[in-house]
Protein backbone atom coordinates (compact mmCIF):
# COMPACT_ATOMS: atom_id res chain seq x y z
CA UNK A 1 0.00 0.00 0.00
CA UNK A 2 1.28 3.59 -0.43
CA UNK A 3 1.54 5.72 2.09
CA UNK A 4 -0.09 8.60 0.57
CA UNK A 5 -1.68 9.67 -2.92
CA UNK A 6 -2.68 12.41 -4.47
CA UNK A 7 -6.37 12.80 -6.08
CA UNK A 8 -9.11 15.39 -7.00
CA UNK A 9 -10.97 16.42 -4.04
CA UNK A 10 -14.79 15.74 -5.73
CA UNK A 11 -16.06 15.09 -9.20
CA UNK A 12 -16.67 18.16 -10.66
CA UNK A 13 -16.12 20.38 -13.79
CA UNK A 14 -15.43 24.07 -15.23
CA UNK A 15 -15.18 25.71 -18.80
CA UNK A 16 -13.27 28.08 -20.36
CA UNK A 17 -13.30 29.88 -23.66
CA UNK A 18 -10.23 30.17 -25.76
CA UNK A 19 -11.18 32.11 -29.13
CA UNK A 20 -14.60 31.72 -29.08
CA UNK A 21 -14.53 28.14 -28.92
CA UNK A 22 -15.31 26.11 -25.41
CA UNK A 23 -13.53 23.69 -23.24
CA UNK A 24 -15.16 21.69 -20.97
CA UNK A 25 -13.12 19.77 -18.77
CA UNK A 26 -15.07 17.16 -16.47
CA UNK A 27 -13.41 15.24 -14.11
CA UNK A 28 -14.04 12.35 -11.87
CA UNK A 29 -12.30 9.76 -9.79
CA UNK A 30 -12.73 6.43 -10.71
CA UNK A 31 -11.14 3.20 -9.84
CA UNK A 32 -11.13 1.29 -13.05
CA UNK A 33 -10.36 1.21 -16.44
CA UNK A 34 -13.90 0.22 -17.26
CA UNK A 35 -15.11 2.47 -14.72
CA UNK A 36 -13.10 5.43 -16.75
CA UNK A 37 -14.45 4.17 -19.83
CA UNK A 38 -18.30 4.49 -18.79
CA UNK A 39 -17.80 7.60 -17.90
CA UNK A 40 -15.87 8.32 -20.94
CA UNK A 41 -18.61 7.20 -22.72
CA UNK A 42 -21.18 9.09 -20.83
CA UNK A 43 -20.20 12.41 -21.42
CA UNK A 44 -20.12 11.78 -25.18
CA UNK A 45 -23.60 10.51 -24.87
CA UNK A 46 -24.41 14.08 -23.24
CA UNK A 47 -22.15 16.08 -25.29
CA UNK A 48 -23.08 14.59 -28.90
CA UNK A 49 -23.27 17.42 -30.50
CA UNK A 50 -19.49 18.78 -29.87
CA UNK A 51 -16.75 19.11 -32.11
CA UNK A 52 -14.78 16.83 -29.71
CA UNK A 53 -14.72 14.97 -26.54
CA UNK A 54 -11.20 14.31 -25.69
CA UNK A 55 -10.16 12.17 -22.57
CA UNK A 56 -7.37 10.65 -20.15
CA UNK A 57 -7.30 9.01 -17.34
CA UNK A 58 -4.54 7.80 -14.75
CA UNK A 59 -5.57 4.59 -12.19
CA UNK A 60 -3.48 2.51 -9.98
CA UNK A 61 -0.42 2.61 -7.36
CA UNK A 62 2.14 3.40 -9.43
CA UNK A 63 0.14 4.74 -12.34
CA UNK A 64 -0.17 1.67 -14.22
CA UNK A 65 -3.10 2.03 -16.19
CA UNK A 66 -2.73 5.16 -18.79
CA UNK A 67 -5.01 6.11 -21.96
CA UNK A 68 -5.75 9.08 -23.76
CA UNK A 69 -7.73 10.16 -26.93
CA UNK A 70 -7.34 12.78 -29.06
CA UNK A 71 -10.95 12.11 -30.71
CA UNK A 72 -10.29 13.42 -33.97
CA UNK A 73 -8.09 16.64 -33.39
CA UNK A 74 -4.55 16.21 -34.50
CA UNK A 75 -2.42 13.41 -33.18
CA UNK A 76 -1.15 14.36 -29.85
CA UNK A 77 -2.65 17.92 -29.24
CA UNK A 78 -4.55 17.13 -26.57
CA UNK A 79 -5.22 13.21 -25.21
CA UNK A 80 -1.43 13.49 -24.45
CA UNK A 81 -1.59 16.79 -22.94
CA UNK A 82 -4.30 16.76 -20.45
CA UNK A 83 -2.38 12.85 -19.24
CA UNK A 84 0.69 15.47 -18.74
CA UNK A 85 -1.32 17.92 -16.55
CA UNK A 86 -2.31 14.75 -14.58
CA UNK A 87 0.96 13.12 -14.36
CA UNK A 88 2.76 16.26 -13.36
CA UNK A 89 -0.02 16.64 -10.25
CA UNK A 90 1.18 12.75 -9.33
CA UNK A 91 -2.74 12.38 -9.45
CA UNK A 92 -3.86 8.62 -9.63
CA UNK A 93 -7.83 7.12 -10.05
CA UNK A 94 -8.84 9.93 -12.06
CA UNK A 95 -10.63 10.46 -15.62
CA UNK A 96 -11.06 13.46 -17.61
CA UNK A 97 -12.86 14.73 -20.41
CA UNK A 98 -12.81 17.73 -22.66
CA UNK A 99 -15.72 18.45 -24.62
CA UNK A 100 -14.55 21.16 -27.31
CA UNK A 101 -17.09 22.75 -29.04
CA UNK A 102 -16.05 24.56 -31.84
CA UNK A 103 -15.57 28.24 -32.46
CA UNK A 104 -14.75 29.16 -35.85
CA UNK A 105 -11.24 29.70 -35.54
CA UNK A 106 -8.56 27.53 -35.89
CA UNK A 107 -5.97 27.35 -32.77
CA UNK A 108 -2.91 25.48 -34.75
CA UNK A 109 -1.61 22.47 -32.98
CA UNK A 110 0.62 24.79 -29.98
CA UNK A 111 -2.42 26.14 -29.34
CA UNK A 112 -4.38 23.29 -29.02
CA UNK A 113 -1.84 21.71 -26.65
CA UNK A 114 -2.48 24.82 -24.31
CA UNK A 115 -5.83 25.18 -24.65
CA UNK A 116 -6.51 21.25 -23.49
CA UNK A 117 -3.95 21.56 -20.76
CA UNK A 118 -5.23 24.96 -19.21
CA UNK A 119 -8.46 22.98 -19.39
CA UNK A 120 -7.62 20.43 -17.31
CA UNK A 121 -5.05 22.95 -15.23
CA UNK A 122 -8.21 25.19 -14.68
CA UNK A 123 -10.52 22.42 -13.78
CA UNK A 124 -8.43 20.91 -10.82
CA UNK A 125 -7.29 24.03 -9.62
CA UNK A 126 -11.41 24.87 -9.38
CA UNK A 127 -12.28 21.46 -7.92
CA UNK A 128 -9.08 21.69 -5.31
CA UNK A 129 -6.95 18.46 -4.60
CA UNK A 130 -6.56 15.91 -2.20
CA UNK A 131 -3.86 14.04 0.06
CA UNK A 132 -4.62 10.35 1.13
CA UNK A 133 -2.60 9.43 4.19
CA UNK A 134 -1.76 6.05 5.34
CA UNK A 135 -2.78 6.70 9.17
CA UNK A 136 -3.52 4.68 11.81
CA UNK A 137 -6.32 5.56 14.53
CA UNK A 138 -4.79 5.76 18.09
CA UNK A 139 -7.16 6.00 21.20
CA UNK A 140 -5.80 7.66 24.08
CA UNK A 141 -7.87 7.36 27.46
CA UNK A 142 -6.87 10.15 29.84
CA UNK A 143 -7.81 11.57 33.07
CA UNK A 144 -10.02 14.73 32.22
CA UNK A 145 -7.07 17.20 33.97
CA UNK A 146 -4.71 15.68 30.94
CA UNK A 147 -6.98 17.01 28.22
CA UNK A 148 -6.08 20.40 27.75
CA UNK A 149 -2.61 19.49 27.53
CA UNK A 150 -3.32 16.68 24.83
CA UNK A 151 -5.44 19.31 23.04
CA UNK A 152 -2.53 21.82 23.09
CA UNK A 153 0.20 18.74 21.85
CA UNK A 154 -2.52 17.87 18.92
CA UNK A 155 -2.88 21.69 17.44
CA UNK A 156 0.55 22.13 17.30
CA UNK A 157 1.66 18.72 15.74
CA UNK A 158 1.44 17.06 12.50
CA UNK A 159 -1.55 14.99 14.05
CA UNK A 160 -5.03 14.43 13.83
CA UNK A 161 -7.61 15.18 16.47
CA UNK A 162 -10.71 12.85 15.21
CA UNK A 163 -13.26 13.01 17.96
CA UNK A 164 -13.24 12.78 21.67
CA UNK A 165 -15.16 10.97 24.07
CA UNK A 166 -16.23 11.66 27.46
CA UNK A 167 -17.16 9.20 30.18
CA UNK A 168 -15.54 8.23 33.31
CA UNK A 169 -12.40 9.18 31.76
CA UNK A 170 -11.56 10.57 28.67
CA UNK A 171 -10.74 8.69 24.99
CA UNK A 172 -9.34 10.92 22.48
CA UNK A 173 -9.39 9.23 19.23
CA UNK A 174 -6.31 10.57 16.83
CA UNK A 175 -4.89 9.88 13.68
CA UNK A 176 -1.00 9.55 12.76
CA UNK A 177 0.75 8.44 9.81
CA UNK A 178 1.19 4.63 10.05
CA UNK A 179 5.47 5.49 10.20
CA UNK A 180 5.16 7.84 13.00
CA UNK A 181 2.74 5.94 15.48
CA UNK A 182 6.05 4.64 17.67
CA UNK A 183 6.82 8.33 18.04
CA UNK A 184 3.32 9.54 18.48
CA UNK A 185 2.96 7.48 21.46
CA UNK A 186 6.31 7.92 22.83
CA UNK A 187 5.52 11.90 23.09
CA UNK A 188 2.56 11.41 24.80
CA UNK A 189 4.16 9.38 27.36
CA UNK A 190 6.40 12.02 27.81
CA UNK A 191 3.84 14.37 28.22
CA UNK A 192 1.63 12.92 30.42
CA UNK A 193 4.43 11.28 32.29
CA UNK A 194 2.83 8.06 31.43
CA UNK A 195 -0.43 8.85 32.80
CA UNK A 196 -2.15 7.45 29.10
CA UNK A 197 -3.24 3.89 28.12
CA UNK A 198 -3.33 3.30 24.47
CA UNK A 199 -5.55 1.52 21.89
CA UNK A 200 -4.43 1.07 18.37
CA UNK A 201 -6.77 0.72 15.87
CA UNK A 202 -7.28 0.33 12.05
CA UNK A 203 -5.00 1.41 9.27
CA UNK A 204 -6.64 3.49 6.66
CA UNK A 205 -6.42 6.22 3.94
CA UNK A 206 -8.04 9.84 5.25
CA UNK A 207 -8.02 12.52 2.84
CA UNK A 208 -7.08 16.07 3.62
CA UNK A 209 -7.30 19.05 1.26
CA UNK A 210 -4.32 20.67 0.27
CA UNK A 211 -4.01 24.07 -0.75
CA UNK A 212 -1.89 23.72 -3.94
CA UNK A 213 0.28 21.28 -5.31
CA UNK A 214 3.53 22.40 -7.56
CA UNK A 215 4.29 19.72 -10.16
CA UNK A 216 6.97 17.54 -10.49
CA UNK A 217 9.54 19.25 -12.57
Amino acid sequence: MLDSYFTIRSDGESEIEIKKSRFICSLKRVSSEDEAKEFIAQKKKEHWKASHNCSAFVIGEKSAIQRSSDDGEPSGTAGIPMLEVLKKQELINVATVVTRYFGGTKLGAGGLIRAYSQAVSHALSSIGLVQGKLQQEIRLTIRYQNLGNVQNFMENHPYTLKDTIYGEHVDVICLVDETTSEQFMAEIVELLSGQVTFEEGECSYHELPIEKKEPTL
